[in-house]
């Protein structure tokens, strides 16, 4: 049995504005080929499917196309979950009309863990799969008056955890014939590597749990909520498999892909990574105007022919007009999204911020947080527990 397992997606994502579309239709088309190509026979999506709750309809259309069309190839059993950029509610919506086409769906936590554990059957071969999605603060933990933050978070840190054991004694209950055990997830495992389009991912101490808080009994551990593709613990039964396309710049220095896991003889036999194609190609060019206007000839395409995304960091001093650059660009097929100072004032004043912000959803909530902070003074680094304390009550206000 061939098992892929992803995350990560964000139909609907956009990059400084600019619909990512293209390269979105792109992935979904190779990986559908891919699919076909090595007879995969299980797709595991571990969260963030889609970029916002409320997805467009191009969004929502791109996703079910590509799930009826999985219908006609080796690939038999889906299983997807919901991230935090997921609207529960969404995701579970068709999931009655899913499931016709072997398609679960675990949009959030429920109440019985028996629904989020899956047995599934590909040619007389058997997996156990404890689809846990995205673990809501609301959904597995109750507040209660006069609780310290302290002991706030060490109540959902153990309500993760304790909702991890429930689907693997569900696993246990269930598992008769000594099957391997896959949990998937989606949540922020200590040791992780974070990228700037994570920014509005809470990476900060709240709930944070390790590889070692996962139970042994799980074989092997899909994760996603990171962007990077990585081993978590050392351990490479918990890796993340990242997200498909570039979604910022900080992303462009590493392949993005897709993880593969071979079952045999009821084990998994191996876990091998695929790259995945680059199907637009990203510069971030640095140095002064002239030097970076020397670089535009180097910069091209590649086969799949979408125009290049150029990110520009200028070694200057002081705020300067660039509209040379701009100009220089003009005879060239790529787009600047992106230029900024390396050597810019590091701190603004919130009015400052908002005078020089292009668009209001640039501004993430807990980097202007941190700028107010430094404007007043206050030492965020020697008060951690404010910082988590924002972030809970962001996190509360987003789930609304």
């Amino acid at each position: 049995m061939k098992i892929l397992h992803t995350a990560d997606w964000h139909l609907g994502h956009r990059l400084h504005e600019q619909s990512q579309r293209e390269e979105q239709a792109l992935f979904l088309s190779w990986i559908e080929n891919y699919i076909i190509e090595q007879k995969m026979d299980v797709l595991l999506i571990s969260g963030d499917v889609f970029d916002t709750g409320s997805p467009s309809n191009q969004s929502l259309e791109m996703y079910y196309s590509f799930l009826v069309k999985l219908k006609a190839t080796t690939c038999k059993s889906i299983i997807i979950t919901g991230g935090n950029h997921d609207s529960p509610g969404t995701l579970n919506a068709p999931k009655h009309i899913l499931d016709a086409l072997s398609i679960k769906v675990v949009g959030k936590a429920t109440e019985n863990i028996e629904e989020e554990v899956f047995k599934v059957d590909v040619n007389n071969e058997q997996v156990i799969i404890a689809a846990v999605p995205y673990l809501r603060d609301g959904d597995i933990r109750r507040a209660v008056a006069g609780e310290s933050f302290k002991e706030l978070t060490d109540k959902y840190k153990t309500a993760l955890i304790n909702h991890y054991n429930a689907a693997a004694d569900q696993c246990k209950l269930i598992n008769t014939t000594n099957a391997p055990v896959i949990a998937m997830g989606h949540l922020f495992a200590t040791g992780g590597s974070v990228s700037d389009s994570e920014q509005n991912i809470y990476v900060g101490t709240l709930g944070h749990i390790g590889a070692e808080d996962f139970p042994s009994y799980f074989d092997y551990v899909a994760l996603g909520h990171l962007h990077r593709p990585q081993i978590i613990g050392n351990n490479p039964k918990i890796q993340y498999s990242g997200s498909p396309n570039i979604l910022s710049f900080s992303e462009i220095n590493y392949d993005k892909k897709i993880l593969v896991l071979t079952l045999e003889n009821n084990t998994i036999s191996s876990v091998k990574d695929q790259v995945i194609p680059r199907f637009r190609e990203f510069y971030r060019l640095k140095g002064t105007i002239a030097e970076c206007i020397e670089k535009f000839p180097s910069i091209t395409s590649n086969s799949y022919n979408l125009t290049p995304w150029v990110e520009i960091i200028l070694k200057e001093d002081n705020s300067i007009h660039t509209n040379e650059l701009k100009k220089a660009a003009e005879k060239y097929a790529f787009e600047i999204l992106k230029i900024s100072l390396k050597n810019r004032r590091k701190i603004k004043g919130i009015e400052e911020l908002l005078e020089n912000t292009k668009s209001i959803k640039e501004l993430v909530p807990t980097e202007v947080f941190k700028l107010k902070c430094e404007e007043m003074h206050f030492d965020l680094d020697k008060n951690p527990a404010v910082l988590d304390a924002f972030n809970e009550i962001l996190q509360v206000v987003k789930n609304q």
